[in-house]
């Protein structure tokens, strides 16, 4: 499986960005999907999680009523929908997906990655 995240970008405070994760290969491994972010000096934190059918999902309590993660399975896309944006939303945003089961809460419970894309607020 490979992901390829894309969508950040700079913005000013209380803009707005999509950021998107495409997965290619042997996609019917995979069950859940997140977005982890890193900033500089920081270790990797959960951001957003989604389940396979996209019934539930999950949020940190930083990002919880601003940012919204969806997917479009035919599409084997995740999105990360980010509004309302603050200077301590800047970090490198990676995608993930697992086949795992487990908590999704933690980078370990993850086995595929995506290569990370810069989102940068400024104030």
């Amino acid at each position: 499986v490979q992901l390829q995240a894309s969508g950040g970008g700079l913005v000013q405070a209380g803009g707005s960005l999509r950021l998107s994760c495409a997965a290619s290969g042997l996609t019917f491994r995979i069950n859940d999907m997140g977005w982890f972010r890193q900033a500089p000096g920081k270790e990797r934190e959960f951001v957003a999680a989604i389940t396979r059918s996209g019934d539930s999902t999950y949020y940190a309590d930083s990002v919880k009523g601003r940012f919204t993660i969806s997917r479009d399975n035919a599409k084997n896309t995740v999105y990360l929908q980010m509004n309302g944006l603050k200077p301590e939303d800047t970090a490198v945003y990676y995608c993930a997906a697992r086949s795992s089961r487990g908590s999704l809460y933690y980078t370990n419970a993850y086995g595929y990655w995506g290569q990370g894309t810069l989102v940068t607020v400024s104030s």
